[in-house]
């Protein structure tokens, strides 16, 4: 039977790639795309899918929760899937503020609107609100720490992962408070298509692109656990369709890369694009590679972030062991697979550097 998705922070980088994977699986569900369009929204990140049948843009703000309600009335919604939050951590530190906006109150917001238009007769219908967070908050981990699993103690360190943990807790106050069928999934660091230019790989890689410097924090040692955004897709779709209700479950990537090397290995595989393909140096004239140069020497060390967690890494065997979960991309498939998307859509990215 054909499914009714509210997706929020639909126009956001993991969001629109979600709308994108299950429009492919799912072409009969409906689905409602709701975004805000603050300045990481971006209603391109949708483009061929508007206008078709069974999909449905809308902009607002989750914290307008008549406005939610109504939607989730509207479209008879059965699953939401919730995506919407502030996520830069540098930004959460000088401005707090709308992180807990967003993050908390917004979330707080939805589910006030889920728990009425579901629970609000005599008899619930199925449902399932599912709540998309972070492995930040559980905070940092040691070099020979095991990687962050479900029952860890949560210690966050930053606003941002403070504001997420809080909106985790909420989720799982309104499963055991009134009945509200929730699943919340605590994901790696992602990346791919339609990743906003202000997040590591995307900077490095238009920075390249335009030769200017690419700034890593301290010496580049932090460590994390990459994630190729359409895998994270996968794995929610697993928890929407076999997870436990009441349940969360941990998405990693099993693939752990010092930041440093992360910025090494891009500037490395850029520069063996421009000499296999002389049109780039045509195209991207800038680029140290065009000149014969090597992107390595953008490579600059900067002050480091306030609070920065040393290393993350997920623990990814309950999702593995329950539901059958595993990536599909290696780092090394999924970065060529990124670079070849931004490559091809300059038109894309170009506009963003403005914002």
């Amino acid at each position: 039977m054909a499914r009714s998705l509210l997706v929020t922070g639909a126009a956001g980088f993991i969001g629109a790639n979600f709308v994108h994977y299950w429009r492919r699986k799912y072409p009969d569900d409906c689905i409602v795309a709701l975004d805000a369009l603050t300045y990481a929204g971006n209603r391109a990140n949708l483009a061929g899918l508007e206008g078709s049948a069974g999909f449905h843009f809308v902009q607002a703000n989750i914290c307008d929760n008549p406005r939610v309600l109504a939607i989730l009335q509207e479209h008879r919604v059965d699953t939401l899937v919730h995506f919407a939050a502030e996520s830069h951590v540098d930004r959460s530190i000088t401005a707090p503020d709308a992180f807990i906006e967003t993050n908390v109150v917004g979330t707080h917001s939805l589910l006030q609107a889920a728990r009425e238009y579901w629970l609000g007769g005599a008899e619930p219908p199925p449902h399932r609100f599912h709540h998309v967070s972070t492995d930040e908050v559980y905070g940092s981990l040691a070099p020979e720490d095991p990687g962050f699993h479900e029952a860890q103690q949560y210690q966050p360190n930053s606003p941002y992962s403070a504001s997420k943990a809080a909106s985790d807790h909420l989720v799982r106050a309104y499963h055991h408070t009134y009945g509200l069928q929730v699943t919340t999934s605590n994901c790696s660091n992602n990346y791919g298509p339609y990743h906003f230019p202000e997040k590591l790989i995307p900077l490095c890689l238009t920075n390249i692109l335009r030769g200017l410097p690419l700034p890593v924090y301290g010496d580049g040692s932090n460590i994390r656990d990459w994630l190729y955004v359409e895998d994270h897709c996968r794995g929610i779709e697993l928890v929407l369709q076999d997870g436990v209700v009441g349940e969360t479950y941990n998405i990693g990537g099993n693939n752990e890369w010092r930041n440093l090397a992360i910025v090494e290995l891009l500037c490395d595989e850029l520069d063996r694009r421009f000499r296999a393909e002389s049109a780039l140096g045509e195209r991207f004239p800038q680029a140290p590679a065009a000149s014969g140069g090597s992107a390595r020497d953008l490579i600059r060390f900067v002050e480091d972030r306030a609070g920065h967690d040393w290393r993350y890494a997920i623990d990814a065997n309950k999702i593995t062991r329950e539901l059958g979960y595993s990536p599909v991309e290696t780092f090394e498939t999924g970065i060529r697979r990124t670079i070849d998307w931004y490559l091809a859509n300059e038109n894309w990215w170009r506009p963003l550097l403005h914002r």
